[in-house]
């Protein structure tokens, strides 16, 4: 696949052209899971500052899932058999992760962030043998995923699951664990080696400690025990004081606000818009910069951020489209959206459950550094495997209701889907509603074409111009075509 030096050298300025079909399926695809014919429909013409608008909007009025019964910090929901008692929460781990994916479909940006924060303040599945921790963690994901990042940061390091993982369990003020202080400077705020040093590091940790309260059967809220908390000075950032944990968040963003708007406006540039951001050829750089500003100057709220950047010139630059290679979420939620086939929850278990095997486990990035995303995806292990279990996927939708890829074709066709006499405008169609900029060369198409038409290429329809999308297996031939895109460099892109 080519490799997409970044060359926009677009500004923030506001994009005030009408959006076309093809700049509103850039919008969604990048600002949710996209979306299916009829929503870009309704986008193409519309003022793109007001649509951004909408969606931000929508996304902070969303409220978080709300918690299961069993997501309530009890222990008397988990037996003393230790068998019984996993498996009881394999279970409800698994409820959890489709209730969540689940709104991965539904819920826009709301949880496409929240998806975005979930690789960057990363746990992983072996802390949630406690499933409430689970549902906590998410919880927190998802209220603050559009809101204040200082009060994001805060109540993140408190979750249970986060205490778990980075040993702030462990953290006695007799004997300080440096984890968690690490990770904090390094991957949640500041970026590896940013204006900290490890004598920062070792007195944050000392005031982080007495975070160790765990409950007798260890599945319960860990809260602050002060008898295990250091009450020597630290001095962080040059700061001395008897500090606390809340002193540390004061600190940390009193003292490096630039450091951490650049470093956290960099991820949501390289996420939302590009995977390079430091390419000379562009400005990325520059946007970076102003981005950064907004976020100072909005005290730390991610939605002004969001905002600017989806309304800009630059977001919405044609060397922007179609330059980030999908992620296996993507390939899988995307295909439901843009074809707005039919699904159930076994379906879409089968599509976690896949991700998982293609290296995005929910819940569960690689290491504490994330997912690293983009060209990690299409590696020679994985390519050979988005292909086939996708395979897969369409089979499912073919088995479930072989129409609704006849209805498809109409929709994506346009007001002349039921009508033409042509399959290769259909098909032309259908390569242009799953796929960000089409084929680059015409080969491609052709040879597309030949895919689409196979299943009447022995009879007389073509010729003699009476082939249309009613007849019987017009729906197979859309079926046909689709299996072939899926192996398409094109549709690994986003």
């Amino acid at each position: 696949m080519e490799y997409f030096v970044n060359c926009n050298t677009s500004t923030l300025a506001p994009y005030g052209t009408a959006l076309d079909a093809n700049k509103a399926a850039h919008l969604y695809r990048r600002l949710g899971f996209s979306a299916s014919v009829q929503t870009i429909d309704q986008a193409t013409g519309q003022n793109a500052g007001t649509l951004v608008d909408t969606l931000v909007n929508q996304a902070l009025a969303a409220p978080p899932l709300p918690a299961p019964p069993w997501g309530e910090w009890n222990n008397s929901n988990y037996p003393e058999d230790n068998d019984q008692a996993r498996q009881i929460a394999g279970g409800q781990r698994s409820e959890w992760r489709l209730a969540y994916t689940n709104n991965l479909l539904d819920n826009g940006l709301k949880d496409r962030m929240s998806f975005f924060w979930s690789n960057h303040f990363v746990t992983e599945l072996q802390v949630y043998e406690c499933p409430s921790f689970l549902v906590e963690y998410t919880d927190c994901l998802q209220r603050n995923a559009l809101g204040n990042f200082k009060t994001f940061v805060s109540e993140i390091g408190l979750t249970s699951a986060m205490l778990y993982y980075l040993d702030g369990v462990y953290n006695n003020g007799n004997n300080p664990n440096e984890n968690y202080g690490r990770e904090l400077y390094e991957l949640f705020a500041l970026g590896e080696g940013n204006n900290y040093t490890e004598e920062d590091i070792i007195e944050t940790a000392k005031a982080l400690t007495g975070y160790t309260e765990r409950g007798e059967f260890g599945c319960t809220k860990v809260t602050f025990n002060p008898e295990r908390f250091n009450n020597d000075n630290k001095t962080i950032f040059g700061q001395t004081g008897n500090w606390g944990y809340d002193d540390v968040i004061n600190i940390l963003f009193d003292e490096r606000p630039n450091e951490i708007a650049e470093f956290i406006c960099r991820k949501l540039y390289e996420f939302f818009v590009h995977p390079d951001s430091k390419d000379d050829a562009g400005n990325a750089q520059t946007i970076i910069d102003g981005m950064a500003a907004t976020f100072l100057g909005n005290n730390f709220e991610i939605a002004p951020v969001l905002r600017q950047l989806f309304k800009s010139q630059h977001f919405f630059d044609d060397t922007t489209i179609g330059v980030i290679i999908k992620s296996p979420f993507d390939l899988y939620l995307n295909f439901i959206k843009e074809t707005n086939f039919s699904y159930n929850n076994d379906m879409l278990e089968r599509a976690i459950d896949q991700c998982s095997l293609l290296s995005q486990r929910l819940f569960s990035p690689v290491d504490v550094a994330g997912w690293q995303r983009d060209r990690s995806w299409i590696n020679t292990n994985f390519m050979i495997g988005r292909w086939l279990t996708f395979e897969m996927f369409i089979d499912d939708f073919w088995s479930s209701d072989q129409e609704q890829f006849r209805t498809f074709g109409i929709d994506a066709t346009g007001p002349g889907g039921t009508t033409t006499n042509d399959p290769d405008e259909v098909a032309r169609a259908i390569i242009h509603k799953v796929t960000p900029k089409g084929f680059i060369e015409d080969v491609y198409y052709t040879t597309a074409y030949t895919v689409f038409r196979e299943r009447y290429e022995s009879d007389t329809v073509y010729q003699n111009g009476s082939w249309n999308m009613l007849l019987p297996f017009a729906n197979a031939q859309v079926y046909d075509l689709l299996k072939h895109l899926i192996r398409e460099p094109e549709y690994q892109l986003k």
